[in-house]
């Protein structure tokens, strides 16, 4: 299994989302790495996970969280799941509660979420409309020129990330079939979830793939649980403001590690 293990200091699993792929992330990876230790992959069914699992489905991704932290040498970590790495992280905790010392969910789809009509629209024939969906995701613009004020510097941004999903490609198929993953999933008893936990999401105007009102779903199903908004930015927030979004996990981890109070919620 292929593991990226950086920086020093407070151990913080980074699980990526629906494409798979860790260096979507690694603008939030790397700055976080200056404050704590981050240990990452890409999801297990990706060929450059290098994965071997007895357990198929999500219950993969799941028990790769096990296995990353084994190798790592680590008993214990935070777990941070970002978007539908939400759920990933989010079973991790209830099924292995003993390796959990805090949990982060940033834009992170609930338990509860089914695919929209535009989702819907693209597990027809995810090959076939893979060039439409990268059409779609121009739609993302608002949300980088919006963390990056400036035209110069939103298109320079835009620039950067569009290079880094260049360089590492997702795949249709593979996205298509995490998403189907979820449509009869037996969840472990989340309700048995009681570690401090903190939700990130950014502005409601500027996330255009997970609604923030759907991440707010954790707060009902854990009343203990943190919420912060990143403000300026949407869905991608460890990506366009990522040392921002490292300041508050850190702040998190900090608290967390010395007892404060988790119930207050700030938005």
């Amino acid at each position: 299994m292929k593991v990226i293990d950086l920086g020093h200091g407070e151990p913080v699993v980074i699980v990526p989302g629906i494409q798979g792929r860790w260096e979507w992330l690694r603008p939030g990876i790397e700055v976080l790495a200056e404050h704590c230790r981050v240990i990452t992959f890409s999801l297990g069914d990706e060929p450059t996970a290098d994965y071997d699992s007895a357990s198929a489905g999500f219950d993969r991704y799941v028990d790769q969280i096990a296995g990353a932290l084994d190798s790592a040498g680590l008993q214990r970590a935070a777990i941070c799941g970002v978007s539908f790495g939400g759920l990933i992280a989010s079973a991790f905790a209830a099924r292995y509660p003993e390796r959990v010392t805090s949990l982060v969910l940033a834009s992170a789809l609930p338990p509860s979420w089914k695919p929209d009509r535009r989702a819907s629209f693209y597990l027809r024939s995810p090959r076939l409309f893979a060039p439409l969906f990268c059409l779609s995701s121009l739609r993302l613009y608002r949300e980088i020129a919006a963390a990056r004020p400036g035209f110069w510097n939103g298109a320079s941004a835009a620039v950067s990330h569009a290079a880094n999903v260049i360089a590492h490609p997702f795949n249709a198929r593979r996205m298509a079939g995490r998403v189907l993953m979820t449509s009869d999933l037996e969840w472990p008893d989340l309700a048995t979830v009681h570690v401090p936990t903190l939700v990130v999401t950014g502005e409601p105007s500027l996330d255009r793939v997970v609604p923030p009102a759907l991440t707010l779903d954790y707060l009902r199903l854990w009343p203990h649980a943190q919420h912060v908004t990143l403000p300026r930015t949407g869905h991608l927030g460890i990506i366009t403001r990522p040392r921002e979004f490292a300041d508050i996990v850190t702040s998190f981890l900090d608290r967390s590690a010395h007892g404060a109070p988790t119930r207050r919620r700030v938005g």
